[in-house]
């Protein structure tokens, strides 16, 4: 069985005899890929399959060298028409694009639009740097500042790479970066992929496999928010001839080398038929005996809500901070009533999690002070202890937009540490006329207090992204570090099973809604270690319902008591 440091767990590219294949087999038609000349491997972050050419991103535009400068002016205009041009350009996709891929392209126009990024560049081009090696020089000093600061800030500053490029493609008169245009369906090959380019992904895209990324990076959340098959941690796929037909298995990271045309063609029509019976998959999650297992949906806001996907049985995880990702000041109380009645009126069952942000996600109406370490500084429910207007008005919110539609919606909160936070919460709440509340379990802890927490709460959510991160030790981007954040690590499945115990001796239900929920590797897993929801992307909640469908419940639970031992 998998130990401590070599986990095998094939969503994460293990090809150890406790692998599991994805449903729908492994390969062309179900079976191996017979025609592959070779092979390499990574991190499968997206379920499916798809075989076709491989295509590279361009790489960025490059700097010449430095001019002499004869109006230094001229050269400030141009900085900030690229910068504006930039913040313009991923504005205009963020519109056409909706959903998520729009939260986090207006998050990226931000950046773009940051007046001390603009003073920065602007103040080198005055002092006589042309208008390409201004903006250069000023992104370099934002990602060092960045990067150093590690966690979720070091992931902005792999961002920062694409509005560079972008920029200084627009200070030299380039056309900005962007994706291949072929003009028939590719496998999309890049070191990196950028937020941006991402959410502009056309259909001839048939997969993406990149370099470097981890499981929840950008590229990973908007290919399964997709249903696109990707694999990020691919050592050696830059080195891969353009045009060789590959194939990429998004559930175990296997990737084929030099398929024929139809072998392609193979397992292009198998997926099409696992998509085909995948969309027709209804009704609740339930095992092949019976056992039932919530199944519900990750949101950001009603946009993401479209009526196919109202199937499931409700939100385990709306994220009001997206609300706030584009905001140089906090929405007011009336914006915040109308967005999640929006929501409410639409899903019966929908839990609301509290404000998740802090110096780790920074937001500019918070003013919080830098940190040193922001993963653990004051994120979450910790910035309620600077600024507590801030946490008031939302449940105010929340509980108006339920008098308005007549719902009850559950609210809980992010980064809860302790028993005394959790019951602070738990009363703050209710004052409000909130009637079900809950705590995420996202650091070791909680998890460790679980059974003290639920004599406070109503439920618990665990967060497997971060409970992994806090309990190795790992940053969540770090991909040399993946094994370590596999969730079927045994540390960290023991305690997602004590969160479980607990809220079976107390009958209250205990769910997950990290990434982990959505993998329907790890969900029967899950649901065998006695959790009683699991909330995900929208897109993979057929592939979960099918995985549960084909197990029992006892069968899970050997699953579960396999990968902890």
């Amino acid at each position: 069985m998998a130990d401590d440091t070599t986990p095998h767990h094939a969503g994460s590219g293990g090809t150890g005899a406790d692998s599991v294949p994805p449903p729908g087999g492994s390969g062309p038609a179900g079976g191996p890929w017979t025609g592959a000349t070779g092979r390499l491997s990574g991190l499968g972050v997206s379920q499916g399959r798809a075989a076709g050419p491989v295509l590279r991103m361009a790489g960025p535009p490059a700097l010449p060298a430095p001019r002499a400068v004869t109006d230094p002016d001229a050269e400030a205009a141009t900085v900030s028409g690229a910068l504006e041009s930039v913040a313009a350009d991923l504005n205009r996709r963020a519109k056409a694009a909706g959903g998520e891929a729009a939260e986090i392209l207006e998050a990226l126009a931000m950046i773009a639009e940051d007046p001390m990024l603009l003073e920065e560049a602007e103040r080198l081009a005055r002092e006589g740097s042309d208008a390409p090696h201004a903006l250069d020089a000023a992104f370099t000093g934002h990602r060092e500042a960045l990067a150093a600061l590690g966690g979720y800030l070091a992931e902005r500053a792999a961002d920062l790479d694409d509005l560079r490029h972008r920029a200084v493609a627009f200070a030299l008169g380039l056309p900005m970066p962007g994706l291949p245009d072929p003009g028939h369906p590719y496998v999309l090959a890049a070191a990196d992929l950028s937020p941006a380019d991402t959410a502009g992904l056309g259909p001839d895209v048939l997969a993406l496999v990149t370099e470097r990324g981890g499981p929840t990076s950008h590229t990973a959340i908007l290919a399964r928010g997709r249903g696109l098959p990707a694999v990020v941690a691919c050592d050696g796929i830059m080195a891969v001839g353009e045009g060789t037909v590959i194939g990429v298995d998004g559930g175990t990271g296997e990737i084929a080398v030099g398929l024929t045309t139809p072998e392609a063609a193979e397992v292009n029509e198998a997926d099409r038929a696992r998509r085909a019976r995948l969309a027709a998959s209804e009704g609740p999650g339930l095992t092949s005996d019976g056992h039932p297992v919530k199944l519900l949906h990750n949101i950001g806001s009603a946009a993401d809500l479209r009526s196919e996907e109202l199937r499931a049985e409700g939100v385990g995880l709306f994220r009001t901070e997206f609300l706030f990702l584009d905001r140089k000041q906090a929405p007011s109380f009336e914006e915040q009533v109308a967005a999640y009645a929006e929501v409410f009126r639409r899903v019966e069952h929908v839990i609301v999690r509290t404000l998740d942000a802090g110096t780790d996600k920074p937001l500019p109406f918070l003013g919080l002070p830098e940190e040193d370490n922001p993963a653990l500084g004051v994120r979450g429910l910790r910035v309620d202890r600077l600024l507590p207007d801030v946490l008031d008005t939302q449940l105010d919110a929340i509980a108006a937009a339920a008098r308005e539609t007549g719902t009850r919606p559950e609210v809980m909160a992010p980064m809860v540490t302790t028993v005394a936070e959790a019951g602070a919460f738990a009363r703050r709440a209710r004052a409000k006329g909130i009637t079900r509340v809950g705590v995420m379990v996202e650091v070791p802890a909680a998890a460790l207090r679980a059974s003290r927490l639920l004599q406070e709460v109503d439920f618990l959510s665990i967060g497997t992204n971060d409970l992994a991160q806090y309990t190795f030790a790992a940053d969540r981007q770090h991909s040399s570090l993946a094994d370590l954040l596999d969730p079927c690590q045994p540390a960290l499945l023991e305690l997602i099973a004590m969160c479980a115990r607990a809220g079976r001796e107390a009958g209250k239900p205990v769910g997950v809604c990290g990434e982990a929920a959505g993998d329907p590797l790890l969900a029967p897993l899950l649901v065998g270690l006695g959790v009683t929801s699991l909330s995900m992307a929208p897109v993979c909640v057929p592939l979960v319902r099918e995985a549960l469908a084909s197990l029992t419940f006892e069968q899970c639970r050997e699953r579960a008591l396999a990968a902890l031992e």
